[in-house]
């Protein structure tokens, strides 16, 4: 468990609640045959690397590599772009290219501004996409949140981290009562910065709004909904396969949902409040 979680919490409050020596955990660490012991590495560097990007989606695989190592990870430069290749992800800033009519990335001004208030249903949505850890691999969950009453209503798992993912994600808001002009926030992932992200929006007569880059406190609330997920259930379950996330992660935010209670709505959960303020 202390090998599992060592990433989020200091190794030596970890060896006081277990009470496991530092010796005898690396003695553990050494006994494992090097073929695990390298794959839990990789998976954990990925980890590191998936965190980094998120936060500053603009940094290339030398400046992962300098952060990676500011945070006591010994790693090559040549490792991390292939790890960053492994996951799909690259920076957002391109070359240039030789050739006409290539087109930009759609940025929408921040609307939101950290006004997480709405006065009632699908008036403000946030969205955002998490990874989840499955073994030595990720997987990606894109969620929508109301920020009336911190309620998920919508949310899509997928092994890819692309496009289609978050306008997978959107479908569902498609059957829901939607206002014209009903606000969309997110970050300035490339999903939400594509020309088929904006032209769907437009279809759907959502307003979108755009966080500052890197700067994930423009979109709180989302954030602290995965944080939730992941040390509530995620990293106490540890899933094994797709299937078995996709269960763990629809059991968490039917609890979340309906039973989950908030000190922001008086101890009632969100959906609850939003009975509450519908009486």
């Amino acid at each position: 468990m202390i090998h599992q979680i060592r990433s989020k919490h200091p190794l030596k409050w970890l060896f006081s609640i277990a009470e496991v020596s530092k010796a005898g955990y690396y003695k553990w660490i050494l006994s494992r045959p090097a073929r695990v012991r390298r794959q839990e590495g990789e998976a954990l560097l990925k980890e590191h690397i998936l965190a980094i990007h998120k936060e500053h989606p603009y940094f290339g695989y030398k400046r992962v590599t300098r952060v990676l190592r500011k945070e006591g990870l010994l790693v090559n430069h040549k490792r991390t772009r292939r790890l960053m290749r492994d996951l799909g992800i690259r920076s957002v800033i391109r070359k240039k290219r030789p050739f006409y009519g290539r087109r930009g990335s759609v940025l929408f001004k921040n609307v939101l501004n950290r006004n997480f208030y709405a006065e009632k249903m699908y008036q403000k949505l946030v969205t955002d996409i998490t990874y989840i850890r499955i073994n030595d691999r990720f997987v990606y969950l894109s969620a929508v949140l109301d920020l009336h009453n911190n309620e998920i209503v919508a949310w899509k798992l997928s092994e890819r981290n692309d496009l289609d993912l978050v306008l997978n994600t959107l479908e569902y808001l498609e059957s829901q009562p939607l206002y014209k002009g009903t606000l969309l926030h997110s970050d300035q992932g490339f999903q939400y910065t594509s020309n088929g992200y904006a032209k769907r929006l437009k279809k759907m007569r959502l307003n979108g709004s755009h966080s500052r880059r890197g700067n994930c406190h423009d979109n709180a609330c989302i954030e602290s909904f995965f944080s939730h997920l992941k040390t509530e259930k995620l990293y106490l379950e540890q899933p094994k396969t797709y299937e078995q996330a996709k269960q763990m992660i629809t059991e968490y935010i039917h609890f979340y949902n309906t039973e989950r209670l908030q000190e922001k709505h008086n101890g009632l959960s969100p959906i609850e409040y939003r009975e509450k303020a519908a009486a």
